[in-house]
């Protein structure tokens, strides 16, 4: 058996393929307003306590889970999905802008980038969040959201 874990983008079709109908069908029964802010807090309570959890089961120091976290977890399954331009890393800064993303493009062609960001933009707070207050996170603008990039940047202390 193939221990090759699914894709994040290929996870994220497959939530979406669950969440939209179920999204859709809620905003004709409450409205999109009310809709839209109950499935998005429960996805972002949901997110956090996942990413949180991942984070808790690491060994070693908050940088090092955050590390594992990055490297082990998320960096294989994202793949080529994203293109990413490094700017700086060396130890103490990593800054990087993503210049393509495939899931910006298809929650897009759904019609759901606010669902995108929830699911996968804002995950990158909760995941930053496992590093404690070793690290600093700071992103100001995602192509999910209409910009020309993601501008990813990491202070460690």
């Amino acid at each position: 058996m193939d221990s090759k874990p699914i894709s994040l983008l290929d996870e994220a079709k497959l939530q979406a393929a669950v969440i939209v109908p179920i999204l859709r069908a809620l905003r004709e029964q409450v409205g999109k307003e009310k809709a839209d802010r109950i499935v998005g807090d429960s996805l972002r309570t949901w997110a956090r306590d996942l990413y949180h959890r991942i984070g808790e089961a690491k060994p070693g120091t908050p940088r090092q889970k955050w590390d594992a976290v990055w490297a082990e977890d998320m960096r294989p399954r994202i793949g080529e999905a994203v293109d990413r331009e490094m700017l700086k890393d060396d130890g103490t800064v990593r800054e990087y802008n993503v210049t393509r993303c495939q899931y910006a493009e298809f929650f897009r062609a759904l019609g759901e980038p606010e669902l995108g960001t929830i699911l996968l933009c804002d995950s990158d707070f909760h995941i930053a969040d496992v590093a404690g207050d070793s690290l600093e996170f700071r992103r100001t603008q995602t192509i999910m959201k209409g910009a020309p990039y993601c501008d990813f940047r990491y202070r460690f202390r």
